[in-house]
């Protein structure tokens, strides 16, 4: 059984005691590739270093909207500069994140709209990242048929995962989905896993029973058994669909 950890932030200093650990322990649970989104400038280079010591880990680059600020020009010319020196298996995670603070809002959007373009040119899928900001989001990516890629650590409704699948979009389900009152559990049992892949979003919201506690690649066979759970689905049967999709979205061999 293979599983894929499409979200993972393990070059984070959450880490620096036991990476080589955590990515033996993702081995040992099956998750044969751990998929690395970008936040800025500060965490490139660790994040690429870790990438040419495990094979097992793969890069995307951008700029996360939390570290939007007024001027971004430099941040995104970084990104255009790693794009171009080398390649990457997706642009992410950017987007839009209306819950800590709407300062930059705009600048925000431009960014977004910017790595999109990015995106388009060196025909890359994207990660998005939209906290509190599903529908704006949702807004921006309609504007451009043809682009792929996730709403990460979707939590959203039934109407907005409809809305995500018409345009192509897949959903990336992480440890919310063994949370009791998340509601998330109904809208998988709706739609089944042809839309889904797995992540955990190391070292953040880790799932049951580990809540609370840092998390790592290799509680992804938690969330796989949940939805194994929901759907009705053997776990062998959730592991192979959501590790074809991310196959297939990210095109890896």
């Amino acid at each position: 059984m293979q599983l894929i950890d499409t979200h993972a932030h393990i070059y984070l200093s959450e880490f620096d005691n036991d990476r080589s650990a955590v990515v033996e322990n993702a081995k040992l649970a099956g998750v044969g590739l751990i998929v690395m989104p970008a936040i800025d400038s500060k965490t490139h280079v660790a994040m690429m270093e870790l990438e040419q010591q495990y094979s097992t880990c793969k890069s995307m680059i951008g700029l996360h909207p939390c570290s939007v600020q007024d001027k971004n020009e430099e941040e995104l010319n970084i990104v255009e500069h790693w794009l171009n020196k080398r390649e990457f298996i997706a642009i992410g995670e950017i987007g839009l994140d209306l819950y800590w603070d709407r300062t930059f809002i705009d600048q925000q959007f431009e960014a977004f709209h910017h790595q999109i373009a990015l995106a388009i040119n060196h025909h890359l899928p994207i990660v998005i990242h939209s906290r509190n900001a599903i529908d704006e989001c949702l807004e921006v990516v309609k504007q451009y048929p043809g682009l792929t890629g996730v709403f990460h650590c979707f939590s959203g409704n039934l109407y907005q995962v409809e809305q995500i699948i018409q345009t192509g979009f897949l959903l990336g389900i992480g440890g919310v989905i063994t949370y009791k009152n998340a509601g998330l559990d109904k809208v998988i049992k709706e739609i089944g896993l042809d839309s889904l892949v797995l992540e955990t979003d190391a070292p953040y919201l880790s799932p049951v029973p580990f809540r609370g506690k840092r998390n790592e690649s290799s509680y992804l066979i938690y969330i796989a058994q949940k939805i194994a759970g929901i759907t009705n689905k053997q776990l062998e049967e959730v592991a192979l669909v959501t590790t074809q999709n991310a196959v297939k979205l990210f095109k890896l061999p």
